[in-house]
């Protein structure tokens, strides 16, 4: 086919467009025209195939400045007749028709022009993940969890292959060790997984006893893992090469560990800083006093200074929790309650009258001295 029209008229954009408005421009054509959707109707097949001669000479950089040149003459044969295959500058277009209609391996998936790549049976095993609680206090320290991993390892009988010993898997007849098998539709090729051997080109005619031709097994492991000082909730732990073993000899998984840190009954962690509350009489906050207060190394003593008010915090530096990869720690952030006793003995409530008394006196007493100055200016 050589189109007489436009390219750019073809797909409905300007000629300043980007690569990404052509690659939308004809996804949306290719949607309207293509031949499955509009089957036996000569012209939509015509204005698929024109349309994508446009993609293919656009879509590359050197063709779309020779077309802006000088036209179809500049690109002469370039598009003609859409080369499925791969043509320079137009390797896109299996991912388009693939993503929009769901053919997948469209042109023998990304092996180029011929599609007789033969596809590999190994396959990477899946990763897992696994949740461990720890406390506050594991957390600042760092501590070794033993973990015990349900996972699918490969056979030792057959050492993953699937087969009995002294037998080999054989190739798919069906597809040739492909993978695929491929049909003609239309002008299309396409490939579909081979339904004999479900993809892995190959068929185990005796299978392993152990295994039942699986490969793999599921056991449980234990296994050590460090947790460094400072994770916190959602910290999230790779170990490489721990997950499920991989199908047919492919790479293990690896395992994820996922840290849940449970609250503690002292402190409340934001970040690296720790947030405490301390109790104190009433007598300590008024004449002063030092409080011993807990952190998560050892006691230490607070000096209180007279007339402190309930909620003044005090910073106690590097004794919150460790910077996770990195050095020194966070702080801890002490807040005062005053607290008022319920119940008072007979002493202490003589004690307290007395207190009384001198504070109503000394709030009369600031009463007339006011009044006094404001008589003499």
């Amino acid at each position: 086919m050589s189109s007489k029209r436009d390219y750019y008229e073809v797909l409905g954009v300007g000629r300043g467009a980007s690569d990404v408005e052509l690659k939308s421009a004809y996804r949306k054509l290719a949607v309207q025209f293509h031949p499955d959707k509009n089957p036996g109707d000569a012209a939509a097949e015509e204005k698929f195939k024109e349309a994508a001669e446009a993609y293919s000479v656009l879509s590359d950089r050197d063709q779309r400045a020779r077309y802006n040149r000088f036209g179809h003459a500049g690109v002469s044969g370039a598009g003609a007749g859409a080369n499925w295959g791969g043509a320079a500058g137009f390797g896109g277009i299996e991912d388009i028709l693939g993503d929009l209609f769901g053919f997948g391996d469209v042109f023998g998936g990304r092996a180029g022009g011929g599609g007789s790549a033969r596809r590999t049976a190994a396959q990477r095993g899946s990763d897992l993940r696994y949740d461990l609680e720890i406390t506050l206090e594991d957390a600042a320290r760092g501590m070794t969890a033993n973990l015990r991993i349900p996972r699918l390892e490969a056979c030792d009988t057959c050492e993953g292959t699937g087969a009995a010993p002294g037998t080999q898997p054989e190739t798919c007849s069906t597809c040739g060790g492909a993978g695929q098998v491929r049909y003609q539709q239309g002008f299309f090729s396409v490939a579909r997984t081979c339904a004999t051997c479900r993809g892995t080109g190959r068929i185990t005619k005796t299978p392993c006893e152990t295994c039942r031709g699986a490969g793999r097994v599921e056991r449980e492991r234990t296994m050590e893992v460090r947790i460094p000082a400072g994770v916190e909730t959602g910290s999230r732990l790779r170990i490489a090469g721990e997950g499920e073993a991989g199908a047919q000899g492919g790479p293990a998984g690896d395992l994820y560990v996922v840290i849940h840190v449970g609250e503690h009954e002292r402190f409340e962690r934001q970040g690296s800083n720790l947030y405490a509350s301390v109790p104190v009489t009433f007598a300590q906050a008024a004449l002063g006093s030092e409080v011993t207060v807990a952190t998560l190394d050892s006691d230490q003593g607070v000096k209180i200074p007279a007339g402190t008010q309930t909620g003044t915090v005090f910073r106690l530096k590097n004794q919150g929790m460790p910077i996770l990869g990195g050095r020194g720690r966070g702080d801890l952030f002490v807040s005062v309650t005053v607290v008022t006793p319920t119940t008072l003995t007979r002493e202490q409530r003589r004690i307290l009258e007395q207190l009384a008394d001198i504070e109503d006196k000394d709030v009369q007493d600031e009463g007339l001295i006011d009044k006094v100055r404001n008589i003499f200016g």
